[in-house]
């Protein structure tokens, strides 16, 4: 199953590694996508275009002698722009989840993929003074296309409205207001999150983030996260991001990715 999973990572990075020396697309501007962060941008993907945002992330939580511990690897969102302001989404991710009590690991190791997510993202509104602009995404989560580790017995379902303005030539905020529903509970759990970026160069950038839940019989999540990204051509990025929770739940979470957009027919 490792090196399924590193097979997998390697061919990913080859295809990326191929656009580095592609000559960027005229006209479309440059890339922005929905990663490494938890807020999702209102753009949408261009026409005749599809976008792959992909990487890994591991994250670990320590209570009393118990250490549980997450590493997902192909966090992959593939983007294709329909027709203007429309994009379809797909997104699967590969799933390992350990248990270590007393510095002993337990066999009951859960692996495999959790549902797919299939979704759509629409831009309502650009940006104009004052006004931010909008955008709505949904998606779905279906459970018969989940490992026997992570299959629900319902379809998840979440919404998110996203706004973003611009602050200066190198400075945005953006942020994102929803719901969710999922892990076979009917309770709906309230979405929030606000990140703030800045260009440091014109392809180095940072950003920095808080986000949560709000489970309507439950605790509230909150978490911070921040990292940076770079921009080798207009069409590839790599980033990076480390964060913890705020609340009870998360030690540290390690991010890294890259993301690239192709066309989907030559000129």
């Amino acid at each position: 199953m490792k090196t399924n999973k590193t097979l997998l990572a390697v061919g990913f990075l080859l295809l990326s590694y191929n656009l580095f020396s592609q000559e960027t697309e005229n006209g479309i501007g440059t890339l922005i996508t929905d990663r490494p962060d938890a807020t999702e941008s209102p753009n949408t993907v261009p026409v005749g275009y599809i976008q792959v945002e992909t990487g890994a992330f591991y994250e670990s939580f320590k209570e009393d002698n118990s250490k549980f511990e997450n590493f997902t690897l192909n966090t992959t969102l593939i983007r294709i722009g329909l027709i203007d302001n429309l994009e379809l989404r797909l997104g699967w991710d590969f799933n390992e989840s350990t248990t270590t009590i007393s510095n002993m690991k337990l066999d009951n190791i859960m692996s495999g993929f959790s549902p797919l997510l299939f979704g759509a993202k629409v831009n309502i509104a650009n940006e104009k003074g004052c006004f931010p602009e909008i955008g709505l995404i949904g998606h779905l989560f279906l459970p018969f296309t989940a490992g026997t580790d992570y299959k629900t017995e319902t379809t998840g379902v979440d919404f998110r409205f996203s706004f973003a303005h611009t602050l200066s030539e190198t400075t945005s905020l953006s942020y994102n207001i929803g719901a969710q529903w999922g892990d076979d509970s009917s309770e709906a759990a309230y979405i929030y999150t606000i990140a703030y970026g800045i260009g440091i160069t014109e392809k180095l950038g940072a950003y920095a983030e808080l986000y949560g839940d709000l489970p309507e019989n439950n605790s509230a999540n909150h978490f911070w996260d921040a990292g940076l990204t770079y921009l080798i051509s207009d069409s590839v990025q790599l980033d990076a991001t480390v964060g913890t929770s705020i609340t009870k739940g998360q030690d540290i979470l390690l991010s890294g990715g890259v993301s690239f957009r192709i066309p989907t027919k030559k000129n």
